[in-house]
């Protein structure tokens, strides 16, 4: 059998720090077999000598799109966006299956170029019930967690300590470690107390129960001045009978973390929020989907980010200033311990990337990916592409073509050259 080369790219997205696949993971890939190759890059959280310590092979920054078609390319974010079709396997997180901005064009650079998105949220354990997902093998949820009641403690403490300005950045590189982060909170909340009648902050967290929630919590408890009395530890069963919540209102800090699979009541709204009593300061929707139309914190349209963490939320009503914390990338917070975490979770699935045609992990994630590539295929073939601007031949395919079926979902970059582009309207969500 040949063997198996994965090549791990620089991150391009903003204060990203986390990777896919660490040091430690790269050394167990090679000692069962693999070659990695892993692009140079001064953002990463682990050094390139760690990985070269390994026994990885570096390369320069950036140079994924030129190696040759057999590598497989492992990253963590979305690519930048652009046209350019792409050849090669990827493993990342691609947010293109929920119809998400943009999705249509990323996902056909991967169906009209004949590369395959193993897409990391999609690559799951068999599943409990046949037709549903099976759980994932790895995923960043706790850190998320964490990472957002870290951030969430930090903003209550600083609103009180200077109530007239809005919480300064909170970069990734101001700490080190984990340790570091416990550290910070723990002073700004001795500062804070004081002034806030010697009472910690009233946390309650819905979604407790799963890994992000666990994050949330375990950080409150971390920086050791918060009673365990004082987090409230909310999941389905105290959900169930539908929001809004007083007892939200009525907490210092709201952290969000549930994982939104089906239309629920939301938690809060702007006339909950309004009733006289206020306690609530800060909000942290870990969860972080402003644009579903089902998010239970239907109070924001967009992200915050780690240069500015929060939104204020313009509340009526005699309770104090409410900011928003929405950060799509958390755990970059604590990027070394929550890549460790996550690389070991994935390191049992990467192994088996040089038999990935068989049935298991890979082949379920793939089989996700066919789906949706021929569902948007068949749209464009009727014209019925969404939310974008049309990408030359993407936006149009002939009658004539043989329908996705009798390709495997994808349609070859020669397939497409007699193609003519039209405009294409929008379709409803399904």
């Amino acid at each position: 059998m040949a063997q198996t080369t994965l090549h791990l790219r620089s991150e391009t997205k903003y204060l990203e720090r986390r990777t896919a696949l660490t040091p430690t993971s790269a050394k167990a890939l090679i000692d069962s077999g693999y070659k990695i190759n892993v692009e140079r890059s001064t953002g990463r959280v682990f050094r390139d000598e760690e990985y070269q310590a390994a026994g990885a092979h570096l390369v320069p920054g950036g140079t994924w799109p030129s190696a040759p078609r057999d590598h497989i390319i492992v990253g963590l974010k979305e690519l930048p966006k652009d046209d350019a079709l792409l050849i090669h396997d990827h493993i990342h997180f691609g947010h293109c299956y929920k119809r998400q901005e943009n999705w249509d064009g990323y996902l056909s650079r991967f169906a009209l170029g004949g590369g395959v998105l193993y897409d990391i949220e999609f690559l799951t354990h068999p599943p409990a019930t046949p037709g549903t997902l099976g759980k994932r093998v790895a995923a960043f949820g706790y850190y998320a967690g964490f990472a957002g009641a870290a951030i969430a403690l930090l903003a209550w403490a600083h609103q009180l300590i200077k109530p007239t300005t809005p919480l300064p950045s909170v970069m990734p590189s101001d700490y080190p470690s984990q340790s570091h982060l416990e550290k910070a909170i723990k002073q700004a909340l001795e500062h804070a107390i004081p002034i806030n009648d010697s009472q910690p902050p009233r946390v309650i967290v819905i979604g407790a129960l799963g890994r992000c929630g666990t994050g949330a919590v375990e950080c409150c408890r971390a920086v050791d001045v918060i009673p365990d009395s004082f987090i409230e530890k909310w999941d389905m069963d105290e959900t169930e009978a539908g929001g809004p919540f007083c007892e939200i209102v009525g907490s210092d800090i709201f952290i969000n973390c549930i994982y939104l699979s089906q239309p629920i009541a939301p938690f809060v709204t702007t006339d909950s929020l309004s009733e006289p009593g206020r306690r609530l300061r800060v909000i942290s929707d870990v969860s972080c989907d402003p644009s579903d139309p089902n998010n239970p914190v239907p109070l924001y349209h967009q992200n915050t980010t780690f240069v500015k963490p929060t939104l204020s939320l313009a509340i009526k009503g005699d309770g104090p200033d409410l900011t928003m914390i929405s950060i799509d990338h958390l755990p970059s917070l604590v990027a070394r311990e929550a890549s460790e975490d996550f690389s070991g979770l994935a390191l049992p699935s990467l192994k088996t990337l040089n038999k990935r045609d068989e049935p298991g992990v890979w082949k379920r994630a793939e089989k996700v990916f066919r789906e949706k590539s021929s569902n948007l295929l068949k749209d464009i073939r009727l014209g019925l592409s969404v939310e974008r601007e049309p990408l030359y031949a993407v936006s149009y395919l002939p009658a004539s073509y043989p329908p996705a079926s009798e390709l495997g979902g994808i349609y070859s970059e020669e397939r497409l050259i007699q193609a003519r582009p039209i405009k294409l309207l929008s379709l409803p969500d399904e």
